[in-house]
């Protein structure tokens, strides 16, 4: 990060304003601070001391919604952890959250509306200030841009990447690699701006992945993040990477944390061979988003069905299974489909079906039964369950992520 660029735009920044000022990151670490002030309360004193927003400062700040903000928001007094009245103005570049710029009433301001008049004087100010930030963030850095696309262009089996890939120290002798992709499963729209997803995606990474040595390198694309892997992560230590990749992603998109989830290729000795286990990675963490009988991290070799889907290029235009489209046709309240997906993925147990779906043993029988008179035959035999599970299963490839 440009510090002494940061300090001096903050500086300029308070001057205009007449107030004190404080800049911290999206953690709550700061970043930078005006000298210029008329007054500091009791927080602002303790967090220029600290460098850390205390914890119940921060739940203060967070349930008047600054996280997901895109214009300033008015943070009233609080005498109780002494503190004066302050407005918050998230920093964002093409909808990017870089940081927080803090600017406090005076003591003798009754109301922020002082400080909501001046703020679009120094528009321009708060954008170069968070385009400074952007520029020190390692994610947005020229060096790593340069590094991730040679990996994502070996991924898409671009033959001179591999090259480079072969020369980078932190790679040798560290095979076999896997592959794992990062999604985050959220009620938030498409992405409009794909440069600033992949920036989200790419900073979620990183975060994600400090102190885990196994990952050896991350990138990120506008829809997921790909990760180099070496040795044995665990179920463990992949948890832990997703709960900080779903914050991260959420911190830095404006919405709640989702679920995130991670697909992991088979194991290679050969880079040449990267293409195949990101595309096995890609298909399995589709697979994941699509059916979450997989959980949220799926190896591809346990992907089953949606292996051949994936290889075979399914859509949903594809032909259906007359017996399927029999049962969907009168499947209106959706009551047969998901009984016999779930009898199928739990091995015939009615009493399993049953508990799942908290109904008694003898509503499921019965649904079977109406599915025998629907189609004509036992959706329990040998060809109509392989034909009916497999259609089942297309139903839901057709829906995945299209990543």
């Amino acid at each position: 990060m440009h510090a002494d660029g940061v300090d001096a735009a903050v500086e300029a920044i308070a001057i205009r304003l007449d107030r004190g000022l404080s800049l911290e990151d999206l953690d709550g670490v700061l970043l930078a601070y005006s000298s210029h002030q008329s007054a500091a309360d009791r927080v602002r004193v303790n967090f220029l001391l600290s460098k850390k927003v205390p914890q119940d400062v921060s739940q203060w700040q967070l349930q008047h919604g600054i996280s997901s903000a895109v214009r300033p928001v008015v943070l009233p007094a609080n005498p109780l952890l002494g503190m004066l009245g302050r407005v918050c103005v998230p920093l964002l570049v093409r909808g990017f959250r870089v940081g927080y710029l803090w600017v406090q009433q005076n003591v003798d301001e009754a109301s922020p509306a002082a400080i909501l008049n001046l703020l679009p004087g120094v528009r321009s100010e708060l954008d170069r200030l968070a385009s400074l930030l952007l520029e020190g963030n390692t994610a947005a850095s020229e060096h790593r841009r340069k590094r991730e696309g040679i990996f994502l262009a070996a991924c898409d089996g671009t033959a001179a990447a591999f090259d480079e890939l072969a020369g980078w120290a932190e790679l040798h002798n560290t095979a076999p690699w896997q592959v794992a992709v990062l999604f985050a499963q959220t009620d938030l729209p498409e992405p409009h701006d794909p440069q600033a997803s992949l920036l989200t995606h790419r900073t979620a990474a990183l975060q994600a992945t400090v102190g885990e040595r196994s990952v050896l390198f991350s990138a990120g694309t506008p829809m997921v993040a790909a990760l180099l892997v070496t040795g044995d992560v665990g179920s463990g230590g992949y948890s832990e990477i997703l709960r900080r990749y779903g914050e991260e992603f959420a911190k830095r998109e404006g919405g709640e944390a989702g679920r995130a989830l991670v697909g992991l290729s088979e194991q290679f000795p050969d880079l040449r061979e990267l293409p195949r286990a990101f595309g096995q990675a890609r298909h399995a963490v589709q697979a994941s988003a699509v059916d979450s009988g997989l959980g949220p991290i799926t190896n591809y070799r346990s992907t089953g069905c949606y292996q051949f889907l994936a290889a075979g290029g399914w859509k949903a235009t594809s032909a259906k299974s007359v017996y399927f489209a029999e049962i969907e046709e009168q499947d209106k309240n959706a009551e047969l489909l998901p009984v016999l997906e779930l009898l199928y993925d739990k091995n015939g147990s009615v009493q399993d079906v049953a508990s799942h779906l908290h109904l008694h043993r003898s509503s499921v029988y019965n649904r079977l039964a109406r599915i025998r008179s629907i189609i004509g035959a036992d959706p329990l035999s040998g060809h109509v369950r392989l034909e009916l599970h497999l259609a089942l299963k297309a139903r839901k490839w057709s829906r995945r992520p299209r990543i």
